[in-house]
């Protein structure tokens, strides 16, 4: 049985993303922040909850020990990512501390569940890391006409999802041994921001996400995808 820990999943494309992976036979962990909400998720889709705010050391660890308490961890989906909104809604927040808060949870977040989980993924047989990321930090989409990425200003979202890829290439590099991936779920109809975001349905862009949480052994690592196939970085 494959065990899978997805980030930020009590709601939007996280928890679809894990209902999707209990479907195809996962054991899957809700992580989120909210204990209410999370497990709320968590018994709706039949997965398991765990507390976990990524922006947390201790939240984080304890979130992993509880996991390998239970039997090991096989895939982590790091999913969990914020956006700021300006006071006037207008647009991004790009003061300090916004900024501060968007890396924290969509870069450095990363870094914190993906060394916790490292240990418990080097015992799997076929150990598995997808990093969300997005077109708007794709220095390729972001300079290609064609591609809506080009022409949606995201100053502060879009280099932080720029880490995101980084890190998954870096990664790759640094543990062979693990397959790292990076998605872009496509535009996709959640709360990021805090509003209504426009985009396809969740069930649509958790796809791509659940196609590389459920990857083989001789799946690539270190690459970028999205529905087509490879997005340049």
């Amino acid at each position: 049985m494959t065990t899978t820990l997805v980030t930020g999943a009590n709601t939007g494309l996280g928890k679809e993303t894990a209902r999707q992976l209990v479907a195809a036979g996962h054991i899957v962990y809700v992580g989120a922040r909210d204990r209410e909400r999370g497990q709320a998720a968590a018994e709706e889709i039949g997965a398991r909850f765990v507390r976990l705010d990524v922006t947390d050391d201790a939240s984080v660890h304890s979130a992993l020990a509880l996991i390998e308490a239970a039997g090991g961890l096989d895939v982590l989906v790091n999913n969990a990512g914020i956006a700021k909104r300006s006071p006037d809604g207008r647009g991004e927040a790009l003061d300090g501390p916004s900024a501060l808060a968007v890396f924290d949870v969509n870069a450095v977040g990363v870094i914190r569940v993906t060394e916790a989980a490292l240990p418990l993924l080097l015992r799997s047989a076929n150990p598995v890391v997808v990093n969300v990321s997005s077109a708007l930090g794709s220095f390729w989409a972001t300079h290609e006409p064609a591609r809506p990425a080009a022409h949606y200003p995201a100053i502060v979202y879009g280099a932080s999802k720029a880490a995101v890829s980084m890190l998954t290439v870096q990664y790759a590099n640094a543990v062979p041994e693990v397959k790292f991936n990076a998605v872009e779920p496509g535009i996709t109809a959640t709360n990021l921001g805090g509003g209504n975001h426009p985009g396809r349905p969740a069930e649509i862009s958790a796809r791509i996400v659940v196609r590389w949480a459920t990857v083989g052994k001789d799946a690539p690592s270190g690459t970028f995808q999205e529905d087509d196939g490879e997005l340049g970085w």
